[in-house]
């Protein structure tokens, strides 16, 4: 068993639960226990109005009913999806984005719902998930409606070099992990008249850099695509088939331009689990 823990955050909301159970589920494919966090945060409004403070005892000890009683029902739904798992749950302070991106902190991934209700404000993609997804320390995991085993682990590659590797374990290690099969998936561009040529040198690129993980994940079927146009909508298309899909993540001292625009199409519309993973 592995010592990293997976983190999920809970609200109480029905997303944030579902999230929590995806997250369960998880931790026993990988042999790892599951953390659960919350976070009580007053509203910024109340935080700069003080006068009564009678009305902000009273909302606080409201917020922190709320944020046990999530924390009690998550692990209770965790609980009877993965009976046996080791699971802990833990109270937060602070700002939830900043206090949710935080707890993935040696973590093995952090999970959160796409939106949910109370103190995450919606966890509303500009909020709580959309901050960890750009600034975790771990791979992160944002789960939107549809979490439904489809025996298929997608990977996107923007960059065909070292990069990539961090998603590309990533991505392996889940197709293991779910004896699901795997297909990388890289964007051409290309000029026009120049895309079969292009499409061909990049297959074989790619045909390059999946060598080595081929060779460690011998179990794992693979498949590959160089495409023409955005790849966030490639990858959107083919969440609704795939038990998640995996993109990476620039570390920011790299002074690269990270997958932005593909990250924001994919976490935006994308039906199944996306997970986004820093590089090393």
């Amino acid at each position: 068993m592995t010592a990293k823990p997976i983190v999920a955050a809970t609200d109480g909301s029905e997303h944030a639960v579902r999230a929590v159970e995806w997250a369960a589920r998880e931790a026993v494919l990988r042999g790892a226990p599951l953390r659960i966090v919350s976070v009580a945060a007053m509203p910024p409004r109340m935080m700069l109005e003080r006068e009564n403070v009678a009305d902000v005892e009273t909302v606080a000890g409201v917020l922190r009913d709320n944020r046990d009683e999530a924390l009690s029902t998550a692990a209770d739904r965790a609980a009877a999806v993965a009976p046996g798992l080791v699971i802990d749950t833990d109270v937060l302070t602070g700002a939830p984005a900043e206090a949710v991106t935080e707890s993935g902190a040696g973590a093995l991934m952090l999970v959160v719902g796409s939106r949910g209700m109370g103190a995450f404000a919606a966890l509303v993609l500009g909020s709580v998930s959309r901050y960890a997804a750009s600034h975790a320390p771990c791979p992160t995991v944002v789960l939107r409606d549809d979490a439904a085993a489809h025996g298929l682990v997608a990977v996107g590659l923007g960059d065909l070099d070292s990069r990539g590797a961090a998603a590309l374990t990533f991505a392996f290690e889940e197709a293991a992990a779910r004896k699901a099969s795997l297909t990388a998936v890289h964007s051409v561009d290309t000029a026009p008249g120049l895309h079969h040529s292009g499409t061909q040198a990049a297959d074989g690129r790619l045909t390059e850099l999946l060598a080595d993980w081929r060779t460690k994940y011998p179990d794992v079927q693979v498949s590959q695509d160089s495409v023409s146009g955005h790849p966030g909508q490639v990858l959107v298309d083919l969440s609704a088939r795939a038990d998640l899909v995996v993109i990476g993540r620039h570390a920011p001292h790299t002074g690269l331009p990270g997958p932005g625009a593909v990250r924001n199409v994919v976490l935006h519309h994308a039906p199944g689990p996306v997970a986004v993973v820093p590089s090393a």
